[in-house]
């Protein structure tokens, strides 16, 4: 069989890269054929550790550390490339766990020319127990949170721009180039969105199956979705027919919410009305929500579950529009 290197951009991951390193190890593909590259930017925690204690445990599948010094995921993704010496690439990050036949499905997908870069569905779930870790795990796979991201939901097969990690052969990064270092985030879309420019397939198969852990915590998920919104913006100057209509609501809201507050200033009604827009917006959400609290029998979540996709919204916009001041800002000057 052709090896396989997989790929892992990895910071401070001590909780979950084990889980991730053991579902790799049950892999249907042949072990022999399967190599682990972790690149690390320097873990502050156990990750490391727990790593050694890995390869320890299980010496029949190759798993080797190298150093992220920019501490940087595109920069990384760069590191295990240089590093990697399969003729197949498959992206993991540390907080994922790949379902069973997760590398032969992807393997599959590429030796049959499906695509350039494929990839499949997350599920997403809670890093955690509590009731907050739950709500933001749900509000990350729900169509209000996410719009139409087929990869969070879909049961169809088909082309789309994106997918969560995804699986390569190794000639792709030669014809196409390798991760964008200036970005902080957004690596996988821009090298998607390249890709496609360049006549790329990008193919989605939900029998391709992951699970995400989500962030556990509103101020962690609130910095995560700042960052990508700030970010995007810069990825949009490069390529902007690939803003989707679901990018451009949250910008859009935040703008409104501000503008409302500055226009009462000097018109009182425009108070009421900034109240009308809030109660609006918080009743979707709430009954969106509805239905995802009576599966899991607990009300709370109607309520919580909001809260999480609100934090989205308000910080991916927020993001965003910081983005646009700080690019005005150094246009001008």
């Amino acid at each position: 069989m052709p090896l396989v290197s997989v790929i892992i951009p990895c910071y401070n991951e001590q909780a979950t890269i084990r889980l991730l390193l053991e579902a790799i190890h049950q892999q249907t593909y042949p072990r022999s054929d399967i190599e682990v590259i972790i690149a690390d930017g320097w873990s502050t925690d156990q990750t490391r550790a727990e790593v050694a204690g890995f390869q320890q445990d299980h010496p029949n599948l190759a798993v080797r550390l190298v150093d992220n010094p920019r501490r940087m995921i595109p920069a990384a993704l760069n590191c295990a490339l240089a590093a990697a010496c399969g003729a197949y690439v498959v992206r993991l990050d540390a907080h994922s766990v790949p379902a069973k036949d997760y590398i032969e499905r992807c393997v599959a997908a590429l030796a049959a020319d499906l695509g350039e870069n494929v990839g499949g569905v997350w599920e997403i779930r809670p890093r955690g127990n509590g009731l907050v870790p739950r709500a933001i795990a749900l509000a990350a796979a729900h169509p209000f949170g996410v719009g139409d991201a087929l990869y969070r939901f879909t049961n169809q097969a088909a082309y789309v721009d994106t997918v969560p990690f995804g699986a390569f052969r190794r000639e792709v990064f030669e014809k196409f180039g390798h991760f964008d270092e200036t970005l902080l985030t957004n690596e996988d879309y821009e090298f998607n969105a390249r890709l496609r420019q360049q006549g790329g397939r990008i193919w989605l198969d939900p029998r391709i199956r992951s699970t995400y852990f989500a962030r556990n915590s509103l101020k962690t998920l609130a910095q995560q979705y700042w960052r990508y919104g700030y970010w995007k913006l810069r990825m949009l100057k490069r390529y902007p027919k690939t803003l989707r209509w679901r990018q451009g609501l949250p910008p859009v809201f935040v703008l409104s919410l501000v503008g409302w507050l500055l226009l009462a200033l000097a018109w009182q009604p425009a108070v009421l009305l900034l109240a009308v827009e809030l109660f609006a917006y918080g009743l979707i959400l709430v009954m969106g929500s509805l239905p995802a609290a009576r599966k899991h029998n607990d009300l709370r979540l109607a309520l919580i579950v909001p809260l999480a996709i609100a934090c989205m919204h308000v910080s991916w916009g927020a993001g965003f529009l910081w983005s646009m001041i700080q690019n005005s800002l150094h246009i001008k000057s």
